[in-house]
Formats: C-alpha cells, sequence, structure tokens
C-alpha cells in the first residue's frame, strides 16, 4: 500500500496532476518513484511489462496515477507506453495535451495502425496511445483478439506499457484487462471512496485471475512533515 498526499492536487496540466513533470524535486513526486522501485522489487524473477491502473469508483485519481508513474518509469530510461483503455471516459491525451481522433479504438477497429496512432510525449521515451474516439462496444474491443495482438505487438516494441483503466464497479472493461496483463494496481481516493465497493472491487479483481501488485492511498490528509514519505507495502 502506497500514500499519496492530498497537497499534489496544486500542481494541475489541463486540469490533472503531472506533479512529476511540474515539480521533480517535491516529497509527492518522490513518492511517485518510491512506488516505481517498490514495484521492481515485486518484480524480481517474475515478468512485469503490462500493468493496469484502475480504481473502484470514478474520481479516485487513477488516471493521474497512471500518468504519473508512467513519467517516472521513462525518467529511469525505460522506454515507456502509456495506454488510454479507458474508452467511456477518456482523458489522458488531454493531460498530455496531445490529440485525440484516433487512439485504441481505431486501432482495434481496424480503422488504423498502432504506429500511426501512437504519439510522442514531451517526456524522452514516452509514448501515449490515446483511447480514441469512443465506441458503442468497449468491452467487446477489450475482449477481441485484436486486443491480445496489440499487447504482443507493443510489448515487443517497449519496456513497459500501463494502461489506464475504467472504475471496476461500473464495468468489466478492467477485470478483462487485468486477466491479460501482469498485474494491477488499484488506487483508492482517501477523500472520497466507499470502503465497501474498494473491498468489492478487490475481489473482484482477484476473481478475474489478476495479479494484485498493491493499493495506491491518492489524496491522502498531511498529518505530519513526514507524512509524504509514509506507505507500507504488501
Amino acid at each position: 500500500m502506497f500514500h499519496l498526499s492530498k497537497r499534489q492536487d496544486k500542481h494541475r496540466d489541463s486540469g490533472r496532476s503531472l506533479i512529476t513533470l511540474a515539480n521533480p524535486k517535491s516529497p509527492i513526486a518522490e513518492q511517485y518513484r518510491t512506488i516505481r522501485t517498490n514495484l521492481q522489487f515485486t518484480a524480481l524473477g517474475a515478468t512485469l511489462q503490462t500493468i493496469v491502473v484502475t480504481s473502484a469508483s470514478p474520481g479516485e485519481g487513477k488516471s493521474t496515477t497512471a500518468s504519473n508513474l508512467a513519467i517516472v518509469y521513462a525518467q529511469l530510461g525505460k522506454k515507456v507506453l502509456l495506454m488510454d483503455c479507458d474508452m467511456r471516459k477518456p482523458t489522458v491525451h488531454f493531460t498530455f495535451q496531445l490529440a485525440g481522433q484516433t487512439g485504441l479504438s481505431t486501432v482495434l477497429a481496424k480503422r488504423t495502425t498502432f504506429d500511426r496512432s501512437v504519439q510522442m510525449t514531451k517526456v524522452p521515451k514516452l509514448h501515449l496511445l490515446a483511447a480514441g474516439p469512443i465506441p458503442p462496444n468497449p468491452s467487446e474491443l477489450l475482449a477481441s483478439p485484436m486486443m491480445k495482438q496489440l499487447l504482443d505487438e507493443v510489448k515487443a516494441k517497449y519496456d513497459l506499457i500501463i494502461l489506464d483503466a475504467p472504475p471496476l464497479m461500473h464495468v468489466a472493461d478492467s477485470r478483462l484487462l487485468a486477466s491479460e496483463t501482469d498485474g494491477t494496481i488499484l488506487v483508492v481516493g482517501c477523500d472520497n471512496s466507499n470502503r465497501d465497493l474498494v473491498l468489492k472491487a478487490k475481489e473482484q479483481l482477484v476473481l478475474s485471475g489478476a495479479h494484485m501488485l498493491g493499493i495506491v492511498m491518492n489524496k491522502r490528509e498531511r498529518a505530519g512533515k513526514d507524512a509524504y514519505y509514509a506507505y507500507t507495502y504488501e
């Protein structure tokens, strides 16, 4: 379990916090690097190339976490792909101020190719595949053979793929993705999460066969000067 302070919300890029860019020496940016380090220890002796980041409910900070985590991995020198798999409410292309006309939905629908849709961000070694236009059938697309083929394709090109997935308790999309990837992070917003929904979300991930990597406690109130650095790992 990892804790992130509420004060990260003071640094925003298009309405979403990218504190690892805005203030890379801040205590919260250091917390993202701590999460990265713990994930690296988790991966010892195991493959950890595809990571799903999700939450139980909307507004808990999953997309912020996915974006900042992708940045700190790229800053380490890894070639990273951030894939917006939330084809119901896509936001990541707004965060990085990039185009969203094509992306995951158009690639899976075979209307374009991955190479034509992937975009470079202002962070060296970090690429983005936007969600693309909102399709009528996101779950069907994510469960299609094309999604598996796409994951195989990008795994040959990137050191790490981070998938920003929809909230678990609303649709089946995240469970589909979690069952096909190496690990899942569950983001919990301390100021607005429902404990019962969080427990149900974790249970659904386990039942889907997901490998739970940990829980990120987002928007945590600062309790003292050391609160920025407080975390436990399980």
